[in-house]
This record gives C-alpha cells, sequence and structure tokens, in this order.
C-alpha cells in the first residue's frame, strides 16, 4: 500500500508542477490590441480615354499594344482584347495615369471585340 500511494503522491506532484509551469509560461504571454470591423464604400471607375492601337510590323493582321489614358492614378493596370479569353495582359503605367499593354503573343485584329481594362489604385 505505501508504495501505491507514493506513485499517487509523485504523480500529482508531477501534473502540479506541469501546471504551474504551464501557467508560468501563458501568464508571460503578451498579445497587442487590434482592431475588427465591417465598412463600406462607394468603387468609382475609371475612365479610359485616348486609345490608340499598334499593329505587329512583321504582321500588321494582329495588334501588338494598345495605349491610353486613365481619369485617374492607378498603380496596376490589365487589359485583354478578346471577350471569350479569360487572360488578361499586365500592363505598364506611366505617371500614374498613362499605360501601354505589350501583347505577346500578338491578338489578331479580326479577334479583337472588345477592350477590357482592369486597374486598381
Amino acid at each position: 500500500m505505501p508504495r501505491v500511494r507514493r506513485r499517487s503522491v509523485l504523480v500529482v506532484a508531477l501534473a502540479a508542477a506541469l501546471a504551474l509551469a504551464t501557467y508560468a509560461f501563458t501568464a508571460s504571454n503578451t498579445v497587442p490590441g487590434s482592431k475588427a470591423g465591417k465598412g463600406e464604400g462607394a468603387i468609382s471607375g475609371y475612365t479610359v480615354s485616348a486609345v490608340g492601337y499598334t499593329l505587329s510590323a512583321s504582321n500588321p493582321a494582329n495588334i501588338d499594344s494598345v495605349a491610353f489614358t486613365l481619369s485617374a492614378s492607378a498603380t496596376t493596370v490589365k487589359a485583354k482584347l478578346v471577350q471569350a479569353s479569360s487572360t488578361y495582359t499586365s500592363c505598364a503605367v506611366s505617371g500614374g495615369t498613362t499605360v501601354t499593354c505589350d501583347f505577346s503573343p500578338d491578338v489578331a485584329v479580326l479577334s479583337a471585340d472588345e477592350l477590357s481594362v482592369v486597374a486598381v489604385q
């Protein structure tokens, strides 16, 4: 009987030591404050103007690039010329509003049925 009691006391003492160590560890954690919330705002669109297409020098039946001006500054702009395509081409933005999109491979003039532009501030 003393042996069983000794083991029980040892197990209880070990459990107490682990609990104390766990408490000490969690008591030392500091979590900074944070914010969470929900809000809404209007999304205003861009106006695209001064659109100019450049035909391929080697095959003028293809569009090599398109350049245009945005009504407001943007950091990322993508465009596509074929409505059925899900692939947008990344464009170069100069001065925030002047955009040039080089298509590779070139887009056939007969396939081009829209100029779809996606822009983000």
